[in-house]
């Protein structure tokens, strides 16, 4: 039996979720236990996952280690997954970053350390359902999983605003999700099926359907996740009051949630819809782009400063996502990677640092690069990936968004215009201006606070956590192929689909 033919995709969804209540059972006071337990089971999860990887067909198009098995039958509701070349790439960022989050925990979080990690694991779960459900009905119940274990990592050990925080997150998505559930709705009633390989097939239907008020249901969801300005109020309060691990995830995973849901349903399903709204969207995506810059430079905790700045880099990634064309695309997606790997790596960096000092301010710090020579290089590294410096993971995925949006300008198509390049250049200058003074504060001149002094350099665990996203950092930034290899083809099925879709509407 070849991997394609294994259920590997019904073994890593519901892998986390093994481990989940095998702690149930443990004992509350054995602390060392349910954390090494965690990390080992989340670290098999990552190494199952692999086989995604080694198995996967990267010029096929097409979803890839299909599972289709009747679920709710009379209702034509299947539990029906798989994965191509868009969610395969998501798939293995989420599992990576669970380790990495689990064992960034283990000082950070000393209380309720088994509910914690549990929550941990019910939302991985979560997650990987979202990116390879392709049943509507499915899809829609994995998405509304990860609302539970998130709002309670933020409410239970979360800061000090840490309830007002969770229950604003709750309900900003929660009001998305409800247009998304009518939405997902009337297509399962009228297409006769909620699968979505049966709705692509058989789009004639969508002649008389409502496409715009339907793109608008979900693209309303899906960019509250995303978030895109202006949803986007949810977001900082969320990541401030988050525990590390949370940040991380929310960061690194959660929001990607949003623009691949409009990859994976709003292109395909709402082709006419799409070009006609692209204007609209690439333009609130380059005010994103520039309001969350400038908002980030105005900032004085560190952590806010991170959380304003996915903002403006999740705004590049849906201005290539409405270029509409395979360049913007698929420098679209290599940025959802670039942008977990690099903010949730700050996040993390911030998390060690307020483990220290227990404060984020800046003008707290001050030549941290003298004592802290190893967090400080590290930090560098970090910091000119995330505002896109050439040769790091950051320049190739902006880079390849702007070609995109440029080229959609050349051809006349969904940008039409190349001052949306123009504009979302101004962006990347801005990135430089927030994270060069943001480092210049924090490390660079004198020691002015006696507490800084004492700081002690990261320890090995924190470093186990961190190296591994420095390394693909300068992977993705050095040699980007293999990763634009594996979407390639899946990307230009999209694009196919969204061409005969919208041909057969006219």
């Amino acid at each position: 039996m070849s991997l394609q033919q294994f259920p590997l995709i019904s073994i890593v969804l519901f892998f986390p979720l093994v481990g989940a209540v095998i702690l149930f059972f443990v004992r509350r006071d054995n602390a060392e236990l349910i954390k090494r337990f965690t990390l080992v089971w989340t670290i098999i999860t990552f190494v199952v996952s692999l086989g995604f990887v080694i198995g996967f067909q990267s010029g096929q198009p097409g979803f890839q280690f299909y599972e289709n098995r009747p679920w709710i039958p009379d209702l034509r509701i299947g539990y029906q997954v798989g994965l191509d070349g868009i969610s395969l790439l998501l798939i293995i960022l989420t599992t990576g970053l669970m380790p990495l989050a689990v064992l960034s925990s283990f000082k950070a979080i000393t209380e309720r350390l088994k509910e914690y990690y549990i929550f941990m694991l019910f939302l991985e779960v979560g997650m990987l359902g979202v990116f390879v459900s392709l049943d509507l009905f499915l899809f829609y119940v994995f998405w509304e999983v990860t609302l539970v274990p998130m709002y309670f990592l933020i409410g239970i050990w979360g800061g000090k605003r840490r309830v007002y925080a969770a229950v604003k997150f709750f309900l900003y998505t929660m009001a998305g999700s409800l247009l998304m559930l009518l939405a997902i709705l009337y297509l399962g009633i009228h297409g006769g099926t909620f699968s979505l390989p049966e709705l692509l097939a058989n789009n004639g239907w969508l002649r008389e359907a409502p496409e715009m008020l339907l793109f608008i249901f979900f693209g309303i969801a899906f960019a509250i996740k995303v978030p895109m300005w202006p949803f986007h109020s949810w977001l900082p309060d969320a990541h401030v009051e988050a525990p590390t691990a949370g940040s991380v995830i929310l960061a690194g995973v959660l929001l990607k949630m949003g623009t691949y849901g409009f990859l994976r349903f709003n292109l395909p399903l709402f082709p006419n819809a799409s070009r006609e709204a692209a204007p609209v969207i690439a333009v609130l995506a380059i005010i994103g782009i520039i309001y969350g810059a400038i908002v980030s430079f105005a900032q004085t905790d560190v952590k806010k400063l991170v959380a304003y700045s996915s903002v403006s880099h999740l705004g590049f990634v849906m201005l290539g996502i409405f270029a509409l064309n395979p360049q913007g695309i698929q420098g679209a997606l290599l940025q959802m990677i670039n942008h977990g790997i690099s903010t949730g790596a700050l996040f993390l960096l911030v998390g060690f640092v307020y483990e220290r000092r227990h404060t984020r301010e800046m003008g707290e710090f001050g030549g941290l690069w003298k004592i802290l020579p190893i967090y400080g290089s590290i930090m560098l590294v970090v910091a000119l990936s995330s505002m896109g410096l050439p040769g790091l993971n950051g320049f190739v995925g902006e880079f390849t968004i702007l070609l995109g949006s440029w080229d959609a300008g050349r051809a006349g198509g969904s940008l039409g215009s190349y001052l949306y390049t123009a504009f979302a250049a101004i962006g990347v200058i801005l990135a430089a201006v927030y994270i060069l003074t943001m480092f210049q504060k924090m490390f660079m001149g004198e020691t002015r606070h006696e507490e800084n002094k004492r700081l002690i350099d990261l320890s090995q665990r924190e470093l186990w956590v961190i190296v591994p996203l420095v390394i693909f950092i300068f992977i993705i930034g050095i040699y980007p192929q293999p990763f634009f290899g594996t979407m390639t083809a899946s990307i230009n099925q999209l694009l196919q689909n969204m061409a005969s879709g919208a041909v057969a509407l006219h």
